[in-house]
């Protein structure tokens, strides 16, 4: 094999190795990102749970509030409950 034919070779495995690993440390990379985005989904998911869960308790404090203060004859239909 000539020395040129060594040399194409040696570049084209070289080169081929280099792509190769280009591509998995791209995908490594963006796996991570992506990792990323989940573990802030899931800290916005369980902010936003906690503010519902508050939001609730005033809404139920409001309303007791209000029923001590004011004279309640029939309570109105619970919405959520099916009939």
């Amino acid at each position: 094999m000539s020395r040129v034919a060594k040399v194409t070779l040696a570049a084209a495995v070289f080169g081929s190795a280099f792509v190769i690993w280009g591509v998995h440390h791209l995908q490594v990379q963006e796996r991570e990102t992506m990792y990323q985005g989940v573990l802030r989904d899931e800290v916005r998911r369980r902010e936003k749970m906690k503010q519902r869960e508050e939001d609730l308790q005033r809404s139920l404090e409001k309303r007791e509030l209000y029923e001590r203060v004011q004279n309640v004859s029939k309570p109105a239909p619970d919405p959520t409950s099916a009939t």
